[in-house]
C-alpha cells in the first residue's frame, strides 16, 4: 500500500544538526526543495541558535516545522541505542519539543509533527511500550508522528488516536523485516536509485530490502537526511519523480 491517488506526498528533511560552528547537513540549499522539516533539538545535535535559525529558515521558505527529538549522546549523534523506559523516552520527548516550541512561537508557528531520530527512532518502531511515552507527547501537543507504517510506530499511534505518516527512506537501506539499517555516518546515495526507489513505490506500493526481500510500504511522506553527503542532489531526484 502507498499514498492514495490524489494524496500528497510531502519530502522531509532532518535538519539543524548542527552544534557552533560544526555543521553537518546542507540545510540551506534544501529548504527550496523540500515541504517538511525535523528539526533537532538539542539531545544528538543542534543547540539554540542552531534552532533560532533553522526555524526561521524554514518559515522564509513557507516549510513545515516538526520536532526531531533524539537519545541524549552528542558523541554518538544519537545512533547508539540506550536502555530506556517508557516513562523517561516520554520526558526526553516532552523537553525536546517544548524546547523546539519556544523557537516556533517566536514566528507565530505551530508545531507540525512529532518525529523521533537515529537509534531512538529504531527503538520506537520495535518496542510498543516506548512508543507509547512519544505518543502520550503526541497527543498532548495534538500533532501526528511520523515513522514506518506497519511497525509499533502506526500500531500504538493509531490505538491513541493520534495521526500517524508514514515515510519512505531513499538514502538508507531496509533489512528484510522492513527496519532501517542506521549507520553512524553517512553515504552518499545514488540520485538515480533514490528516484528509482520513490517512483516504484508509488507506482507499486513496494521497496526493496537490503537481502532483495520486496516489501509493502505504506508512505505520505519521503524522507532524504540533510547530512547525506550529496544530499540536494538526492532530494531534487526525489521531487523530480514525484513530478513525474
Amino acid at each position: 500500500m502507498t499514498a492514495q491517488r490524489g494524496e500528497e506526498v510531502t519530502v522531509n528533511s532532518d535538519m539543524g544538526e548542527a552544534l557552533g560552528l560544526h555543521t553537518f547537513g546542507n540545510d540551506p540549499a534544501l529548504m527550496p526543495i523540500i515541504d517538511v522539516a525535523n528539526v533537532a533539538c538539542g539531545f544528538h545535535s543542534g543547540d539554540p541558535q542552531t534552532m533560532a535559525a533553522t526555524v526561521a529558515l524554514a518559515h522564509e521558505h513557507g516549510v513545515r516545522i516538526g520536532a526531531h527529538p533524539g537519545l541524549p549522546d552528542l558523541v554518538g549523534f544519537g545512533r547508539r541505542e540506550m536502555k530506556l523506559t517508557a516513562d523517561e523516552v516520554e520526558s526526553l520527548i516532552r523537553y525536546q519539543v517544548g524546547a523546539l516550541s519556544g523557537f516556533l512561537k517566536a514566528h507565530g508557528l505551530p508545531l507540525n509533527h512529532i518525529k523521533p531520530h537515529g537509534s531512538l527512532y529504531g527503538m520506537l518502531a520495535r518496542d510498543e511500550g516506548l512508543m507509547a511515552g512519544a505518543v502520550r507527547v503526541a497527543a498532548d501537543f495534538d500533532v501526528p508522528v511520523f515513522g514506518i507504517a506497519g511497525s509499533a510506530h502506526q500500531r500504538v499511534a493509531e490505538r491513541a488516536g493520534v495521526e500517524f505518516v508514514g515515510e519512505l527512506y531513499v538514502d538508507l537501506d531496509y533489512n528484510s523485516e522492513g527496519g532501517l539499517i542506521i549507520l553512524r555516518q553517512p553515504l552518499a546515495t545514488d540520485p538515480a536509485a533514490a528516484a528509482e526507489r520513490t517512483r516504484r513505490a508509488l507506482e507499486t506500493g513496494m521497496v526493496l530490502a537490503n537481502d532483495g526481500t520486496e516489501l509493502p510500504i505504506a508512505f505520505r511522506s519521503i524522507c532524504v537526511h540533510s547530512d547525506t553527503p550529496n544530499a540536494v542532489e538526492v532530494a531534487a531526484a526525489v521531487r523530480a519523480a514525484l513530478a513525474a
